[in-house]
């Protein structure tokens, strides 16, 4: 029995939230939000309860076809601001005169771009993660909260589940055999568990991973030498790295070193001048907790824009080739 069959969802009537303050500037890109609780999805293999939250970027014309579905997922970040002190905190829930950091939607630019071009973008949050776990529990906690936000979408996809009512407008609209994923840092590791050779069992029924992008991931395995746990030769992939990443560097090429002649459609590109922080606007200086974290004196260093619009082409077309 699957970890999904086995999970027990408890799953609070769905909020489902038209989004104006962060309104996308296109108008033919509509943005909603929903969120299910903070402690709404239990994995019988996680010792935490996490949050079923996502901000959702979507064509407003859906036309008479079905879309393909990219879902993205953040990395190891703060959850929690103290309205107050104007810091941030580590704790979930969060406790009274806080609010949860919505890392989840640092990528709304990347959203918006993949929107345009006719994808549904679901960009998840895992602040429960980020305050609790570490180590091998928090990545496959990553990879099985992927694995539930798609169950939520497939069924959502036939007019089913929690999400049915408030999300009606994407009933036979979403395309679950065209799905692709992106991870930022430990995120990044996340998506690649998810899509491994070794976990691929756990998807979904009736889902398809059809492409992944680790951004600026994390690399290391807690066995040495045993890399299955994120080994992916069946799914094409792409590593987008930075030179001036003062986080994790660019250990991520090692994915594709780890698929050479196992895997034809596994590449990677590195962005000179690239942090880690800047790929996610929250994380980045303006926001609290917002830090630069590129090293003194790195060559080439990038502006914020420049930075997220290097990543949106690369990202963009590697989605664009192996989703359509």
């Amino acid at each position: 029995m699957t970890f999904l069959r086995m999970a027990v969802a408890v799953l609070a009537l769905a909020f489902v939230t038209i989004v104006a303050p962060h309104a996308a500037a296109n108008q033919g890109v509509g943005v909603v939000e929903y969120n299910l609780g903070d402690q709404a999805f239990r994995d019988p293999t996680v010792s935490v309860p996490m949050e079923l939250a996502a901000v959702v970027h979507y064509p407003r014309d859906l036309g008479g076809r079905p879309h393909p579905l990219i879902v993205q997922e953040h990395g190891s970040w703060w959850s929690c601001v103290d309205l107050v002190a104007k810091t941030p905190q580590g704790d979930w829930p969060c406790l009274p005169g806080q609010r949860p950091l919505p890392s989840f939607r640092g990528y709304d630019y990347l959203g918006e771009t993949l929107a345009e071009r006719g994808f549904i973008v679901v960009s998840i949050s895992a602040n429960a993660i980020n305050a609790h776990l570490l180590g091998d529990e928090g990545y496959y906690a990553r990879a099985h909260l992927v694995n539930k936000h798609l169950e939520l979408w497939r069924d959502l996809a036939r007019g089913e589940g929690p999400l049915a009512g408030a999300l009606g407008r994407f009933r036979g609209h979403v395309d679950l055999s065209r799905v692709g994923t992106m991870g930022h840092s430990r995120g990044g590791k996340g998506v690649m568990w998810q899509a491994s050779d070794k976990h691929a069992p756990e998807w979904p029924a009736g889902v398809r991973i059809r492409a992944v992008v680790p951004l600026a991931p994390v690399y290391f395995n807690s066995t040495e030498d045993d890399n299955s746990d994120v080994l992916v030769t069946r799914v094409p992939f792409k590593v987008v790295v930075g030179t001036c990443d003062g986080a994790v560097g660019t250990v991520g090429l090692q994915y594709v070193k780890d698929a050479v002649g196992k895997n034809a459609d596994a590449s990677s590109v590195t962005l000179t001048g690239a942090n880690h922080n800047f790929f996610n606007t929250e994380w980045s200086p303006g926001k609290i907790g917002g830090e630069d974290d590129a090293p003194a004196g790195c060559a080439g260093k990038l502006t914020p824009e420049r930075q997220r619009g290097d990543a949106v082409r690369e990202i963009v077309s590697f989605f664009a080739s192996r989703l359509r």
